[in-house]
């Protein structure tokens, strides 16, 4: 599908946005796959209010404005709301995984049904982080834990509990970037959050976290 080869992702908020551009877009072009991140759009603002209702008009505009683009999401599951698709399903599950599989999955079908015109089944591609695009930086404790300056027992401890960063929950005091602000209280989102994904890079956080890495995949693969 070299056709797609240029992609529009559709990202919450700033945090996303600068992941986006300063990692994985660089990273993808290598491939022959060009994104431009676009925050979602809200009257009188941008970032935050994940709601689908919200989503649903910004995925439409990029799908209809050019018909040689795909269309990518890059939302967290922490925080969206009751109004997404397969969201009530999802909270059901017990397994991380089956959640992404189920929201994923009913975010494409509702897309494919509401714009059937605009051939959305190959050209749109949904993505719900687990939980937060904070869990991608617990795929390195080591480097992880010297940009917060914490021991590396501390980021090994919320692996241990959770099992894997992807794993990290979404309760309200628990989730990925609950924590690194308990870890340390300079932790900010769009500063230091992103330099540590930086260091951390692309590579290692597809072999840590499974989901991401297919969503990765999916992306790359459209450039062949």
């Amino acid at each position: 599908m070299s056709s797609c080869a240029e992609v529009i992702v559709l990202v919450e908020g700033p945090t996303e946005q600068q992941f986006v551009k300063q990692l994985l877009t660089p990273y993808l072009a290598q491939r022959g796959v060009f994104l431009t991140p676009i925050i979602l759009d809200k009257p009188g603002e941008k970032g935050g209010d994940v709601k689908f209702a919200r989503a649903r008009n910004d995925i439409e505009k990029h799908l209809k404005q050019r018909l040689d683009t795909c269309v990518t999401l890059l939302v967290d599951y922490y925080g969206i709301r009751g109004d997404w698709p397969g969201y009530s399903e999802s909270k059901k599950q017990a397994e991380h995984t089956r959640k992404a599989q189920i929201m994923n999955k009913a975010t494409h079908e509702e897309v494919k049904k509401l714009f059937p015109n605009h051939n959305s089944d190959l050209r749109f591609i949904p993505y719900v982080s687990m939980y937060e695009i904070e869990a991608l930086y617990f795929s390195d404790p080591p480097c992880l834990a010297e940009k917060l300056g914490v021991p590396q027992r501390k980021i090994e401890e919320i692996l241990e509990e959770c099992g894997e960063p992807e794993k990290i929950n979404d309760h309200t005091t628990t989730a990925p970037s609950k924590r690194l602000v308990k870890l340390s209280g300079r932790f900010k989102k769009t500063s230091t959050g992103i330099a540590i994904a930086a260091a951390i890079g692309i590579p290692k956080m597809r072999e840590a976290c499974p989901l991401f890495n297919n969503w990765v995949t999916t992306l790359e693969n459209l450039g062949h």
